[in-house]
């Protein structure tokens, strides 16, 4: 699982992060709170309407993913790759 949000209320998405950078964020954007019940060195809480620019929150979506992904055998990384 890289990301967990709520559909019916989108107001946030948690995100793994790298713990150093997960603390950068949180110090200069109001809207990136530690994950809300998950572990708050390693996910974040970013809130969609706030001042989290949108090119931030996509970098954001695709460092957790990529983040999980190189958690992942080899076999299933490739596998993944192969989906497109």
């Amino acid at each position: 699982m890289f990301a967990l949000a709520d559909i019916d209320t989108f107001d946030f998405i948690n995100l793994k992060c790298d713990p150093e950078r997960a603390i950068q964020f949180r110090e200069e954007y109001n809207g990136i709170e530690p994950g809300w019940h998950m572990n708050k060195q390693q996910w974040n809480s970013v809130f969609v309407n706030s001042d989290v620019p949108d090119p931030l929150l996509r970098e954001l979506i695709d460092h957790s993913y990529e983040l999980i992904v190189a958690k992942l055998t080899k076999k299933d990384q490739t596998a993944l790759k192969e989906l497109g």
